[in-house]
């Protein structure tokens, strides 16, 4: 018995500006941008190609992307993935072998193929904090990556509250929500949000050497249940939702997203114990 196999569609990168345009994206705006390849499928030309086609839909507009880089930090969940199991010594190499951070060269692979093709356009500014770093290609991706204090992840010092001033949009291209960085800048607005402490490398004076900061303590481990909630509620406008290569893709406001987090995160943990140090990107 003889079985077929369906064939492989490969995307254009026409085409993908083509939905991206009728799913909303706006001409001459802002866009952060989370994405799946693997979702979005085989596209003519690759990951550059799709970068193309975000900026064909964009115009003369902003793309954004987050960089971060959890395989700096000993507090991230990377490393305690990384050294689970080990003992002492061998934990002690792993730290000796961590690169300082250098926003010109660290490498961001968690954060996938789509974030690390705009990363490295020769065109591409990058954020300055050491961890949870943004990268972006367009006429504000200076601007909007200026001034990211190196002790405020994703808060009021990061360019996530640029974003927010800007109304931006934000595309899940074939992610869910339980990726949406947006909702971080909630976790920072809702009442006395409770706080941790972060540690990674930089260099400082020429020298390698370890960095402990506190900040907000960064909890995902409920966003997807955020999200599909923000995506029924008739507080927002709404969540658009349709295909762009592969995958089903969706566009919302910044500013909704963020506003819906403050008051949802603040109802629903009410006070209980952040289990952060297991779910955050630190």
């Amino acid at each position: 018995m003889s079985t077929t196999t369906a064939p492989t569609v490969t995307h254009s990168r026409s085409r993908l500006a083509g939905q991206l345009a009728e799913l909303g994206v706006e001409r001459n705006g802002v866009l952060l941008v989370h994405a799946s390849m693997r979702a979005v499928g085989a596209v003519s030309g690759g990951v550059r190609a799709m970068v193309g086609a975000l900026r064909g839909a964009l115009g003369h507009g902003t793309l954004v992307v987050p960089a971060f880089t959890p395989e700096n930090s000993d507090t991230s969940p990377h490393y305690l993935d990384r050294v689970r199991g080990l003992g002492d010594r061998d934990r002690e190499a792993v730290r000796a072998s961590m690169p300082p951070f250098d926003p010109a060269t660290s490498a961001a692979p968690s954060m996938g193929r789509l974030s690390e093709a705009v990363r490295l356009d020769e065109g591409a500014a990058r954020s300055g904090h050491p961890q949870t770093s943004f990268a972006a290609l367009g006429p504000l991706a200076r601007k909007l990556m200026a001034g990211h204090s190196p002790d405020c992840h994703l808060g009021e010092e990061s360019p996530l509250a640029r974003l927010y001033d800007l109304r931006a949009q934000v595309l899940m291209l074939g992610t869910g929500f339980d990726t949406c960085t947006a909702f971080h800048l909630g976790e920072y607005r809702v009442p006395a949000p409770p706080r941790r402490s972060y540690r990674c490398v930089v260099t400082a004076g020429g020298r390698r050497q370890w960095w402990e900061y506190e900040d907000v303590a960064l909890d995902d481990s409920d966003f997807a249940a955020l999200g599909a909630d923000f995506a029924r509620s008739d507080k927002a406008a709404p969540v658009r939702t349709g295909p762009v290569g592969s995958s089903t893709s969706r566009l919302f406001r910044i500013d909704d997203a963020v506003d819906f987090a403050s008051r949802w995160l603040t109802s629903h943990r009410s006070g209980a114990l952040v289990q952060a140090l297991c779910h955050s990107p630190g």
